[in-house]
């Protein structure tokens, strides 16, 4: 129900409101039979926006709407009368949701805080009433402008998750156990690569009722960072996650190899990344005795701070979450 009820991306059409047309009008009275040009402007058209909306976690409302269309504006009429702006579609949206182009891929904008709000697709303009055109040569235009068309454009929206730890590792490295042992995440768990398909957080519990969120996401793989697998949908939820803890299994061939990879693809995904602190835990423990832990000890990085931990025998966690507890809190200590 959770993979369900989580989207981090959807592709949407929207459609601006066409602007009113300008009002080919002239005032006429008893007293002022031939009166001057006194048309107005037509209104705007409506805008399709996005606005931020921190109490919310998902893009499950936007899946199955698939046409957003804003109203046109209305014309101009007569007396200088400017038309009605067409109502705006205001979408909200949770906050981290990225705005991009369908076709070239163009990322917009990104919404970062609550009721911050951005123009995703502008309405079209109002044309001008003849009002404007009167001139000491043309004291009575008989014209003026049609509204500005409204845009129609596919746009893609996605979704970073924001956590506080992340876990970055290939499939099948143990990330999905770890959250479903240290929290009440029940997320999918199976023997084969891309169990998870989409984002799971939970809430890990820590000494004297304190807690951080951890969110388990989908396995990266090698060239992850070229879209390969679920490479860039994995990889933007990085981009929010306080602390990132790289999962290795203990049983891999080469734990130093690997843990460059990993390392790789988030430096040509985003190099801002390496700069966020890191933790290594070095996963299915409990295959192994302490005179085989001392022999990997020479294979594991030595500029990153590591345990082994086991989430079936839940043997490590407690160091493993001491370790992650300091490196959040670093600039606090």
């Amino acid at each position: 129900m959770a993979d369900q009820n989580f989207v981090d991306y959807v592709k949407i059409c929207c459609r601006s409101g066409k602007g009113g047309k300008g009002s080919t009008h002239f005032f006429r009275s008893r007293l002022n039979p031939k009166g001057g040009p006194d048309g107005g402007d037509g209104g705007r058209g409506g805008h399709i926006i996005l606005r931020g909306n921190a109490q919310m976690w998902t893009l499950l409302h936007l899946k199955y709407r698939k046409h957003v269309i804003a109203e046109m504006g209305g014309d101009g009429s007569s007396s200088h009368k400017t038309g009605a702006t067409g109502k705006d579609v205001i979408l909200d949206v949770p906050i981290g949701t990225i705005a991009k182009d369908a076709e070239t891929g163009e990322v917009h904008f990104e919404i970062m805080e609550d009721g911050e709000t951005q123009i995703l697709v502008s309405g079209g303009k109002g044309g001008l009433g003849n009002a404007h055109f009167k001139s000491p040569t043309n004291q009575s235009p008989r014209y003026a402008q049609p509204g500005q068309e409204g845009k129609e454009e596919w746009k893609i929206l996605e979704l970073k998750v924001l956590a506080d730890v992340g876990l970055v590792g290939f499939p099948n490295a143990g990330k999905s156990t770890l959250l479903s042992v240290l929290t009440a995440a029940k997320p999918k768990i199976g023997n084969y690569p891309f169990t998870t398909l989409t984002p799971n957080l939970g809430i890990v519990s820590y000494r004297n009722h304190q807690s951080f969120v951890m969110a388990d996401i989908p396995g990266i793989i090698e060239k992850a960072h070229e879209g390969k697998g679920i490479g860039h949908r994995f990889l933007r939820h990085i981009e929010r996650n306080a602390v990132l803890l790289f999962m290795i299994p203990c049983d891999t061939d080469d734990i130093q190899k690997e843990y460059d990879i990993l390392l790789n693809e988030l430096e040509q995904f985003n190099p801002e990344l390496l700069d966020k602190p890191k933790v290594l835990a070095i996963t299915k423990a409990d295959m192994l005795d302490q005179e085989l832990k001392e022999l990997l000890q020479k294979d594991i990085p030595q500029d990153i701070e590591y345990c082994f931990i086991s989430s079936v025998a839940q043997s490590g966690l407690t160091e493993l979450k001491d370790l992650l507890w300091k490196e959040l809190n670093r600039e606090i200590i």
